[in-house]
């Protein structure tokens, strides 16, 4: 296998387990240690950073067979194509829908991924930049090369991305709330679904919020989370005693109801708006439109 230049300062063993599905981690370092893999036709320790251009040999290796992966189908392949809001510079700007995962595992065969590597098979690396949650719709960022997702990400984690989400609260949300500064920690409970509560030796997370507009009973709001903790505008709207319209996991299912006989079906959460710098400097910024379906249910309110 030659090297492409997105894929240079990868190391050889994360190359290797990335190719070698199913081979156990301890096996691709035997072949390592043992000098059956040959880069250059020289041996390479499993710290090895490729370079574009290595000739890669990988000595016949059994793979343990797995059920073929799932395919995407018209409609989605459709669905993403129009969905593109962004693709410069080795990045990918995605207007994810809802209800899409943003990868397979854990009973999902087919996520936001999986599909947009079928869509460019061209391109031999595609990853994620930042997660969001299967039932949140918007924008979210995918690198096209390895030189972009460790740049974007280095900024994510230096808290210097921008990010911009567009959220339905329930009730009417406290004019001085504007910062909730609330930590959070994973609790997974004996149905083993995964659950997010504010607890005082979490993690630190912030959120800042600013009222959009105000109706009998909702509030639209502008979340922009400081931190990137899993459910983090969720639980901290819930933790402020206005959590999300539409949320099966963290409103009651009374107050759902009532948002559903003016036509919501889903968890009103959506990513609006991502900004960052490329490593060229470049400075991106995207906006998501908000799509229909949360449109005509904003109407209605109204």
């Amino acid at each position: 296998m030659t090297v492409p230049d997105e894929l240079a300062g990868q190391r050889i063993d994360n190359f290797l387990q990335a190719r070698l599905k199913g081979v156990p981690r301890s096996r691709v370092y035997r072949i390592l240690r043992k000098g059956e893999v040959r880069v250059n036709k020289g041996r390479v320790k499993a710290e090895y950073r490729l370079q574009a251009g290595d000739l890669v040999r990988v000595p016949p290796i059994r793979v343990s067979e797995e059920p073929p992966p799932a395919v995407a189908g018209e409609q989605l392949r459709r669905t993403l194509e129009e969905a593109i809001l962004y693709d410069k510079g080795g990045l990918l700007v995605v207007n994810k829908p809802a209800g899409l995962a943003v990868h397979g595992g854990s009973g999902v065969r087919l996520g936001l991924i999986e599909a947009l590597r079928q869509m460019y098979p061209e391109s031999p690396f595609l990853e994620l930049v930042h997660r969001l949650d299967r039932d949140t719709s918007g924008a979210i960022l995918v690198a096209r090369k390895r030189a972009v997702l460790l740049h974007v990400q280095s900024t994510l984690r230096a808290g210097k991305m921008a990010k911009s989400y567009l959220a339905l609260a329930t009730g009417k949300w406290p004019r001085a709330q504007k910062l909730v500064e609330a930590p959070l920690r994973k609790n997974t409970l004996k149905s083993g679904e995964r659950m997010v509560v504010v607890d005082g030796e979490g993690k630190p997370s912030t959120t800042r919020f600013q009222v959009e507009e105000r109706f009998s009973g909702a509030t639209l709001m502008r979340a922009e989370p400081v931190t990137g903790r899993t459910h983090q505008i969720r639980v901290h709207a819930q933790f402020v005693g206005c959590p999300l319209a539409g949320d099966a996991k963290y409103t009651p299912d009374a107050v759902n109801a009532s948002f559903r006989e003016v036509g919501l079906k889903r968890l009103f959460l959506h990513s609006a708006a991502v900004g960052c710098t490329l490593p060229d400097g470049t400075r991106v910024h995207v906006e998501a439109p908000l799509p229909s379906e949360l449109v005509a249910v904003l109407d209605r309110l109204r």
